[in-house]
């Protein structure tokens, strides 16, 4: 059976915050050539990576977005961090100012419904972050510079939908395509 390599993502799209995120991309670059960027069209924050699994399950994956309700939320971007730590740097990602509630009740009610379905919860947790950028080798440059970034402020968003992606690995990078999408429901609807 055809396996999908997938995850369920907010993306980030709103055109301002994605230039000031692109912006301190091309700062991060210019300390550190080798790192690897994600493209603007690729920022988004991951609910739940699912990894690859059976075409068959995509319409179970589906169902549970379905049932899963919100409201449209506010979202702050701001704050520059690491994993591992800023020290020995790997991913870069930027941190939420606002929306954490509502992102980590996301995450909840889908993690609940994809329980049904067989999938364990992430051994390493959930840490609401955005990737923007991969470490290939330590620079101390871009350590420098990822302490003088670290409290920078990138906007905000109105999360309006979820979205269940595909993703399909390329050498020149992954390309997304979305497979479905929940949209938010307004006030007394859904």
């Amino acid at each position: 059976m055809e396996r999908l390599r997938t995850f369920i993502s907010i993306d980030i799209d709103e055109p301002t915050v994605v230039n000031e995120l692109t912006k301190l991309q091309g700062e991060l670059k210019s300390a550190d050539p080798a790192i690897k960027l994600v493209e603007p069209q690729n920022i988004h924050l991951t609910l739940r990576f699912l990894g690859e699994i059976d075409v068959g399950l995509v319409e179970g994956v589906k169902d549970v977005l379905n049932k899963v309700k919100f409201k449209p939320f506010e979202m702050e971007l701001g704050g520059v961090g690491c994993f591992p730590n800023m020290n020995r740097p790997r991913v870069i990602w930027v941190g939420l100012l606002k929306g954490v509630e509502e992102v980590r009740r996301l995450h909840e009610d889908i993690e609940r419904g994809l329980r049904g379905l067989g999938f364990r919860p992430d051994p390493k947790g959930f840490e609401p972050h955005i990737t923007i950028a991969r470490v290939k080798r330590l620079n101390r440059e871009l350590v420098n510079k990822l302490m003088e970034v670290k409290d920078l402020v990138f906007g905000k968003i109105l999360v309006k939908a979820i979205k269940l992606k595909k993703s399909t690995l390329t050498p020149r990078g992954p390309i997304y395509e979305s497979l479905f999408e929940r949209r938010a429901v307004s006030e007394g609807v859904g």
